[in-house]
């Protein structure tokens, strides 16, 4: 098999979601009035990253084999905090932003001890700890509230050099500093062990342990980054569940779209992105077609079965597991 097509076959889920996604958004593009200005990519990029994020922070455990239903809750609960902690001079937004990000990683952490160390299942361990970190929101933002510092938030809702939405950026920093060194690292190689076999992995030597710590460590880390992003774009804090859920739901819907496997140890936190660019444009093709928005749902569900029916297509087709690495 030559190089460029054992590629295009280790990235197939990354290239399928992109192709998916640049289908939908150059329909969306073509029926919009305005057609693509820099106001419509900066509307679509601010609501397709925020997801985007999440979507991150759910491929990291998901390569484990383990799913985190915390996310969603962890999003909520950073959006609360950056309501009242990011703002007054520019030491104390730098402070307050720190201390949103430092309070997504504890999240993260503790459901890693939790599963690591109790040796709980991750979806019932998630589950619980996301009730928490949602009361946690709630005792912290009872009603909708709060400020955030204008500066920063103009600043990561905007456009740099020209027509370039910052939050595009952000995402793609995001890639290069968190992703693209994790998946390299012998943590991430581990974690992509672990999800293809716990046991071999650990027999061969593996630290187990650390693995899984860092993955849920740095799932919290991104959904309170979400979270801090979503307070620049509403310029308050709202301890939502529905809107927890819903993150929490589509971040699973956009990692399967992306084509990594819930089977753990398959896909890429990039084709995850893609998936959750995918889930967003939806929403926008129902507003240019001036279809009905109880619609989403319905075309949703429609795309998330296709890409799970190509993924379980693949699976059965392999007499051995070991022969989607090959």
């Amino acid at each position: 098999m030559t190089d460029w097509r054992h590629h295009a076959r280790a990235n197939r889920g990354i290239l399928l979601s992109l192709a998916v996604f640049m289908a939908m958004f150059t329909l969306y593009v073509a029926n919009h009035s305005a057609g693509l200005t820099p106001g419509v990519l900066l509307t679509a990029a601010n609501k397709g990253v925020l997801l985007a994020l999440v979507a991150m922070a759910q491929t990291l455990p998901a390569i484990t084999a383990g799913l985190d239903l915390s996310v969603g809750m962890v999003f909520v609960l950073a959006n609360c905090l950056a309501a009242s902690l990011v703002q007054g001079t520019p030491l104390q937004v730098t402070l307050g932003i720190v201390a949103v990000l430092a309070a997504g990683l504890g999240c993260g952490l503790i459901n890693g001890a939790i599963i690591v160390y109790g040796r709980l299942q991750p979806i019932i361990t998630t589950l619980a700890t996301g009730a928490v970190y949602y009361g946690i929101a709630l005792a912290l933002r009872p009603t909708p509230g709060g400020s955030i510092s204008e500066g920063f938030a103009d600043a990561m809702t905007g456009q740099v050099a020209g027509p370039v939405p910052t939050m595009l950026v952000v995402l793609l920093g995001v890639v290069a500093v968190v992703w693209l060194p994790y998946r390299r690292s012998v943590v991430g190689r581990a974690a992509y062990a672990i999800g293809s076999n716990e046991t071999a992995a650990y027999l061969s030597g593996l630290d187990i342990r650390r693995a899984k710590l860092t993955a849920y460590a740095l799932s919290g880390l991104l959904a309170s980054l979400a979270g801090l992003l979503l307070t620049c774009l509403t310029w308050s804090g709202e301890a939502s569940a529905p809107i927890g859920g819903t993150y929490t739901l589509n971040s699973i819907a956009a990692v399967v779209i992306g084509g990594v496997s819930l089977f753990g140890g398959v896909g890429s936190a990039i084709g995850a992105v893609f998936g959750a660019f995918v889930l967003r444009t939806i929403e926008d093709l129902l507003f240019v077609f001036d279809l009905p928005p109880l619609w989403q749902p319905l075309f949703q569900g429609a795309v998330l079965l296709v890409a799970v029916s190509l993924g379980a297509l693949r699976l059965l087709k392999l007499r051995n597991r070991l022969d989607v690495y090959g």
